[in-house]
């Protein structure tokens, strides 16, 4: 039976029907209850109340609203169903385009562009690895990069193990709730979440609507999604970065929900026994090519054209090819990667492309009109996928292959302010969240005070950290005091959100100035977390991390070495050498032990290394060691090497966090330190008055770095007069 999309506003359904069908089940309980007792009660009242679920789902009216009518046009609020407007079984899903995969290069032998059948499936390494997850797990991630081909394995091993499961797949967040509703009441159904991170963040999944879909029997009832890499990447290793210490992940409901899964990675490069066993296809001319691409790309990378789209895109830039088109995939590219989930109307798109044209040379360029540019960026390549997915009443999203674009540049301001003045509540808090995962404090902040006037929850309390983060921790504490006091009132001292808020308030009121009370409040978390969470909960250790941070920074710094010990010591133990806050630890030691000048500079030279391999060049623990290594170069009267790193170190931290964050304003500042300290007063004054001027206009009065700044410039010998 072929599978189509059918609106949920797609037939007629009468209330009286539907009620009649509620009314049905409740009966039931009630007569089963009167009837009998204990499992015969439990079974048959379950046996009904599936049947009248079942049936007041197909009878189910529909609210005639605006929005609703407006969601079920674009597909947003839909399920995947048969031409009769059922939810189809795995057996009837036979193409693999209907679980998400991408369409297979389609171009035959004879170079025509006609599309054909999906490519035989060919076994991947880790189908044992998945069949046996889905086994025995209710909630299956299968994580990879994207076209690695995770759908269309997830699909096929699913078909092999649930032919008879309903396969219930909603086209887009808003259809969530009723997708899990409907998977609720079937005895066998795949909740499918391809691409899981369009189902996360406001008004998306949470850990309490996984448990209420779970089945008694393992099999019976299965969630499984899929995640590139990249999402997958900010939630695996708690997004603990900040750079004073340990962040309480202010993002804890999705990340609890990753935390439920079963995960199972995919790789993009195929192995060789892989290959060998695509060889054995070479009917297929798709698969022979994508053997012949050689081992750079993974056979189902190049089979979903992704190379190649990336390389036309890149192409079309040239005058007189496609260069408005190029400028649409650029604005529709950085809009993903901007946070937003949701497709991009077409006359958004008209006015987002503008900017982009015009930075690479506008009318110099011959760009094509605007209805040329959508139908190239549209149009699929060999009958796989175009540049752009999606239509002019959906909306259009960029293929998602060009969001892990080598060189791509970071987000520029324009499209940002574009984009959150006309968001939604819940689409400005994933696009804050993301921007305070980013280091992006300013944007965040902006984000989520939108978020928060819609009433989107919990925008409140990210909203205050990164006001904190942004500069503002004096403001930050007394939101922080004011959300930590609602917490305890509605769900008591001890319930984890209310530590939560506890752990921020305490580390802003040490940012703000006031180390000792920062010191006090954390000595006393620790021991509450310790107390409900247990002694090895990372909450209790981020604890334990600030509350000897601020014991030295409070004039204790032997004290403070001797707490980083014991807790480097646990967290090896708990989180294993890699973990990033292992690594933050040992920098915190360092600092605070501060012992024979050669044994510190070989342990952060090691530091360091071990960062750059376990996180990369850019994470922010990384830029901390190496902010640490050029203090100890000046410490050490290294001046002029300290200058040089204190400058690499700007220029690094304003490309990753921006101009703006007050950690690079603090490299700023010691950059010009040690500049004077070279005999540099000149170039030092220069740096610390535009420092300063940046400075006043980001952070709140007394802010430490305005501070800083002030004193370095009175230390300064008396400038050169110029003449008159």
């Amino acid at each position: 039976m072929p599978v189509l999309l059918v609106r949920e506003n797609g037939r007629v359904r009468g209330w009286p029907a539907y009620l009649g069908a509620v009314a049905l089940g409740a009966a039931a309980l009630a007569l089963a209850s009167v009837w009998t007792s204990g499992a015969w009660a439990t079974g048959i009242g379950a046996a009904v109340t599936t049947f009248s679920g079942l049936v007041a789902e197909r009878l189910q009216p529909q609210r005639g609203s605006a929005a609703g009518a407006d969601t079920a046009r674009a597909g947003g609020g839909a399920l995947l169903r048969t031409a009769e407007g059922r939810i189809p079984s795995l057996r009837q899903v036979d193409r693999p385009e209907l679980a998400g995969a991408h369409h297979a290069d389609g171009h035959p032998a004879d170079g025509s562009r006609t599309p054909g059948a999906a490519p035989a499936y060919i076994r991947r390494d880790v189908e044992p690895q998945l069949r046996e997850a889905l086994g025995r797990a209710g909630f299956v991630l299968l994580v990879g990069e994207s076209t690695a081909g995770k759908s269309r394995l997830a699909h096929e091993v699913a078909r092999a193990l649930f032919p008879r499961h309903a396969f219930v797949r909603p086209l887009g967040r808003a259809a969530l709730p009723q997708a899990l509703r409907v998977a609720g009441t079937r005895r066998r159904a795949v909740l499918w979440l391809d691409d899981l991170e369009e189902f996360l963040g406001a008004d998306g999944l949470t850990t309490a609507m996984l448990a209420a879909l779970s089945a008694p029997v393992p099999g019976r009832r299965v969630v499984l999604a899929t995640m590139r890499t990249q999402e997958f990447r900010r939630f695996d290793a708690r997004e603990e970065s900040r750079l004073t210490g340990s962040d309480r992940d202010a993002w804890r409901t999705q990340r609890d929900v990753l935390r439920q899964a079963q995960v199972v990675r995919l790789a993009r490069h195929w192995s060789a026994e892989e290959r060998r066993r695509a060889a054995a296809h070479t009917q297929d001319p798709r698969i022979v090519a994508a053997l012949r691409a050689g081992e750079r790309f993974g056979i189902a990378e190049v089979l979903a054209a992704g190379p190649e789209l990336l390389a036309n895109w890149h192409d079309a830039w040239t005058p007189g090819a496609n260069p408005r088109g190029a400028a649409v995939v650029a604005a529709a590219v950085d809009c993903r990667r901007a946070g937003l989930r949701s497709p991009v109307s077409r006359d958004r798109l008209r006015e987002l492309h503008r900017p982009y044209l015009l930075e690479r040379g506008g009318g110099d360029l011959q760009p094509e009109p605007f209805d040329d540019a959508m139908n190239w960026a549209c149009t699929a390549v060999y009958a796989t996928s175009g540049l752009l997915i999606g239509n002019y009443t959906q909306g259009y999203t960029a293929f998602d292959y060009l969001l892990g674009a080598p060189g791509l540049a970071p987000v520029p301001e324009h499209l940002w302010q574009s984009l959150v003045a006309r968001v939604s509540a819940a689409e400005a808090y994933d696009m804050g969240l993301l921007a305070h995962q980013e280091g992006r404090p300013r944007r965040a902040a902006e984000a989520l005070s939108r978020a928060r006037l819609g009433g989107v929850p919990g925008a409140d309390f990210l909203l205050a950290i990164t006001v904190g983060d942004a500069g503002r921790p004096r403001r930050a504490a007394a939101d922080l005091a004011g959300i930590t006091r609602r917490r305890e009132d509605r769900l008591g001292p001890g319930h984890p959100d209310t530590l939560a808020a506890r752990h921020q308030l305490a580390f802003f009121t040490g940012e703000a100035g006031n180390p000792h009370a920062a010191a006090g409040r954390f000595a006393a978390l620790a021991a509450d977390a310790a107390s409900v969470l247990g002694a090895d909960h990372p909450d209790t250790l981020a604890a334990r991390h600030e509350l000897a941070y601020f014991t030295g920074e409070s004039g204790a710094p032997a004290e403070a070495a001797r707490q980083l010990a014991r807790l480097l010591a646990d967290r090896l133990r708990v989180q294993g050498p890699d973990d990033p806050q292992v690594l933050a630890t040992r920098r915190s030691l360092i600092w605070y032990r501060a012992g024979e000048p050669a044994r510190t500079e070989a342990e952060l030279a090691e530091l360091l290394a071990d960062a750059e391999r376990c996180l990369g060049p850019d994470d922010p623990h990384t830029l901390a060691v190496r902010s640490s290594r050029a203090a100890f170069a000046a410490r050490a009267g290294r001046t002029a090497e300290a200058a040089a790193a204190w400058e690499s170190l700007v220029a690094d931290r304003t490309r990753v966090v921006g101009p703006d964050h007050p950690h690079t304003i603090y490299a700023r500042l010691e950059w010009a330190r040690a500049l004077a300290s070279s005999a540099r007063p000149e170039e030092a004054r220069a740096l610390l008055t535009r420092t300063l001027g940046d400075a006043r206009a980001l952070l709140e009065p007394g802010h430490r770095h305005l501070r800083l700044a002030r004193e370095l410039l009175a230390d300064l010998p008396p400038g050169q007069q110029r003449p008159a």
